[in-house]
C-alpha cells in the first residue's frame, strides 16, 4: 500500500462505498462515464474518493400552496408535481383537472371524446377518468339526493328564496364565477313573458275600437312580435344545453318550491307569441296548434297539482308563495288562446282546471295558513302576480262566452283591486335588489292593461279612456326601465348571471363543532382573555355589555376551559 501525505488511507473510504464495488454487476449500468467508474475502483487501493461536480444532478420540485384557499382548490385540481433538470426544463407529470362542478354535469367525460363517439369516431377512455367515473357512480355524495322542500326554506332565504343563510354552506366554491350554463336559471324565461306579453297589448292597442282616438299602428306590434320570437329562440337554446350538460342543476331547479313554478313560463311565452301574431303574418292560427301548446301544460299540472292535494314535503300549504300563480294563469292563457281559434270543450276544461286550482291557491295564500312559510315582510314585486289570474280569466271567459259579461267584470274588477292595492304602497318597493325574475312580474300589468281596453270596448267612457292610458302608460314604462336595467347588468356591470346558490345547497345543515377557548393567567393582555370569554365565533357578544362581570368578578381557576356555542 503507498502511503501519501496528499491522499487518504483506504479505511478514509466507507466500507458502504467499498462493499457497492466489490459487488458490482457487470454491465449493468452502460451509459455511466466509464472513467469515473474507474477513478472509484482505483480509490480502494491509492486513491480516495473523487465526485465530479460537473455531474449532471436531478431535483424534484413540488409547487406549494401559498394560501389555504389555494390549498383548498388544489385538493380538487389533484396533486402538480414538476421534475426539473439542472438547465431549467421540465415535465409537468400530471395535468391538473378541475372536477368541482362534474357532479352537476350530465357526463362528466371531456367533451372532446364525447363528440368523438358522436360522429362515429370511437376514442378509448383513459383508464384514471373510467376509475373516477366508476367511482362517481357506485359512491354518490349525498348531498345530490333529491332534496325536500324543507331544505330550500332552512337553507335559503329571501322573496325567491335564492340567498344562502349565513349559518349553511355551499358545495361549488362561493369565491369564483361558475360556468355560464350552471349560472343560467329557469328564471330567465320571465323576459320572455315581459316582451311578448308587450306585443299582445300594441295589438290591443291597434285593433280595438276603444283606443282608435290613439291612431296607433300595427307598425310596434311587428316589431315586439319579431324580437320576442328572436328572445325566446336565444333562451330556450341555451336552457336546452343546459339540460343537456348540467342536467342535476335543472333537477334541483325542479325541486326548488319557487323556481318550479317557472317551468311553466316558456311555455305561456308561446301561449302569448301565438295570441300577439301580428295581422299581416296569419290572420288566423290553425286549431291544431292549440292541443300542441297545451299539451305540456297538462303534463305538469298533473304532477304539480298532484304534489298540491296529496300532501307530503310539497303539499300547497307548505309551499305556497305568490310564484305559484305561474302554474295556474296558463289555464287561463290557454283557454283564452283555444276560444278566439273557435274551439269550445278544451278553453273550457283547461279554464275550469285554472278556476278551481286559483281558489284554493288564493285562499291559502290570504290566510297564511300555520303550516306555510312566512312570506317575507317587503313587498316584492313578486306580489303583482296576484294581478296576473283574474285578468287573464276575465279575458278567457269574455272569449269563450263571446261577450264580456258579468262574470267576465267581476274578475276584472277583482284585478283592478289589487292593482291598486299594490300600487299605493310605494313604500314597499324600495330597497330591493334587482333580479331576473322581476321581468315575470310585469306581465301581470300588461295583461291589466289589455283587459282594460277590452272592457272599454263594452263600457265606453273617459274614465275607461283614461284608465287604458294610464295602465298601458305603466306597462310600457315598466318594460322600458327593466330593459335598460338588465343592459346595464349584462354589459356594463356583468353581474346579470352571478353564481345561483340556490342550486348548490347541501342536504343537511352542516354540524357546528365546540370550540374551546383557554385563560392564561400569565397573558398580559386581560382584556383578550375577557373577549374570547364572552364572545361567539362570529364576534358577536353572547351577552350584553352591560351585564358583563368585571375582571375582578371572575371566580374561575386560572386554567379553566370555557364552552362557546358559535
Amino acid at each position: 500500500m503507498q502511503t501519501d501525505d496528499k491522499l487518504p488511507n483506504e479505511s478514509s473510504i466507507p466500507p458502504l462505498i467499498i462493499a457497492i464495488i466489490s459487488n458490482e454487476v457487470a454491465g449493468f449500468d452502460k451509459e455511466r462515464d466509464d472513467s469515473k467508474s474507474d477513478q472509484i475502483k482505483s480509490a480502494s487501493c491509492i486513491r480516495p474518493i473523487s465526485i465530479s461536480s460537473s455531474s449532471e444532478t436531478h431535483s424534484v420540485s413540488i409547487s406549494m400552496p401559498s394560501s389555504p384557499a389555494e390549498a383548498a382548490a388544489r385538493s380538487h385540481h389533484g396533486n402538480r408535481v414538476f421534475f426539473k433538470d439542472e438547465d431549467g426544463n421540465g415535465r409537468e407529470t400530471a395535468k391538473p383537472k378541475d372536477k368541482r362542478f362534474d357532479n352537476f354535469k350530465t357526463w362528466s367525460g371531456k367533451l372532446e371524446r364525447q363528440l368523438s363517439n358522436l360522429r362515429g369516431k370511437h376514442v378509448a377512455e383513459p383508464p384514471e377518468e373510467e376509475e373516477d367515473r366508476q367511482d362517481h357512480q357506485t359512491h354518490t355524495p349525498p348531498d345530490f339526493d333529491r332534496l325536500p322542500a324543507d331544505r330550500y326554506f332552512a337553507a335559503l332565504e329571501g322573496p325567491e328564496l335564492d340567498t344562502l343563510r349565513a349559518s349553511e354552506e355551499i358545495i361549488l366554491p362561493k369565491d369564483e364565477k361558475w360556468p355560464f350554463l350552471l349560472r343560467f336559471p329557469i328564471s330567465s324565461f320571465g323576459i320572455c313573458l315581459g316582451l311578448s306579453s308587450q306585443a299582445i297589448m300594441w295589438k290591443s292597442l291597434a285593433s280595438s275600437d276603444s283606443t282608435k282616438f290613439l291612431n296607433i299602428g300595427h307598425g310596434i306590434n311587428l316589431v315586439l312580435w319579431f324580437v320576442s320570437i328572436a328572445l325566446v329562440s336565444v333562451v330556450a337554446i341555451t336552457y336546452t344545453f343546459k339540460i343537456i350538460f348540467y342536467f342535476e342543476a335543472v333537477r334541483r331547479e325542479y325541486y326548488h318550491p319557487i323556481r318550479v313554478n317557472f317551468f311553466f313560463a316558456p311555455f305561456i311565452a308561446l301561449l302569448f307569441l301565438a295570441l300577439g301574431v301580428p295581422p299581416s303574418v296569419s290572420p288566423a292560427l290553425p286549431p291544431p296548434l292549440w292541443y300542441v301548446l297545451m299539451a305540456p301544460f297538462l303534463c305538469l299540472e298533473l304532477k304539480i297539482y298532484g304534489q298540491w292535494m296529496s300532501g307530503g314535503q310539497r303539499r300547497l300549504s307548505k309551499v305556497a308563495n305568490p310564484s305559484n300563480h305561474l302554474a295556474v294563469v296558463g289555464n287561463f292563457v290557454g283557454a283564452l288562446l283555444g276560444a278566439s281559434m273557435g274551439l269550445k270543450e278544451g278553453p273550457i276544461f283547461f279554464f275550469a282546471v285554472g278556476l278551481a286550482h286559483y281558489i284554493v291557491l288564493f285562499v291559502t295564500l290570504y290566510q297564511r295558513l300555520p303550516t306555510n312559510e312566512t312570506l317575507p315582510r317587503e313587498l316584492h314585486p313578486v306580489f303583482f302576480l296576484f294581478v296576473a289570474a283574474p285578468n287573464a280569466a276575465a279575458l278567457a271567459w269574455a272569449t269563450i262566452h263571446r261577450s264580456f259579461d258579468y262574470g267576465s267584470r267581476i274578475a276584472f274588477f277583482i284585478s283592478l283591486f289589487l292593482y291598486f292595492s299594490l300600487a299605493v304602497r310605494v313604500n314597499f318597493f324600495r330597497g330591493f335588489k334587482f333580479s331576473l325574475a322581476w321581468w315575470a312580474y310585469t306581465f301581470p300589468m300588461t295583461a291589466a292593461a289589455i283587459t282594460t281596453i277590452r272592457y272599454a270596448s263594452v263600457a265606453p267612457s273617459i274614465v275607461t279612456k283614461c284608465l287604458v292610458v294610464a295602465l298601458s302608460t305603466v306597462a310600457i314604462l315598466t318594460v322600458g326601465a327593466l330593459l335598460v336595467t338588465t343592459i346595464i347588468h349584462a354589459f356594463v356591470l356583468k353581474d346579470l348571471f352571478p353564481n345561483d346558490i340556490a342550486i348548490a345547497i347541501r342536504e343537511r345543515r352542516p354540524k357546528k363543532s365546540r370550540k374551546w377557548y383557554y385563560r392564561n393567567s400569565g397573558s398580559p393582555d386581560a382584556s383578550i382573555l375577557r373577549y374570547l370569554k364572552y364572545t361567539s365565533s362570529d364576534s358577536s357578544d353572547i351577552f350584553d355589555d352591560k351585564k358583563l362581570p368585571s375582571l375582578g368578578d371572575q371566580d374561575e381557576p386560572d386554567h379553566c376551559a370555557k364552552v362557546v356555542e358559535p
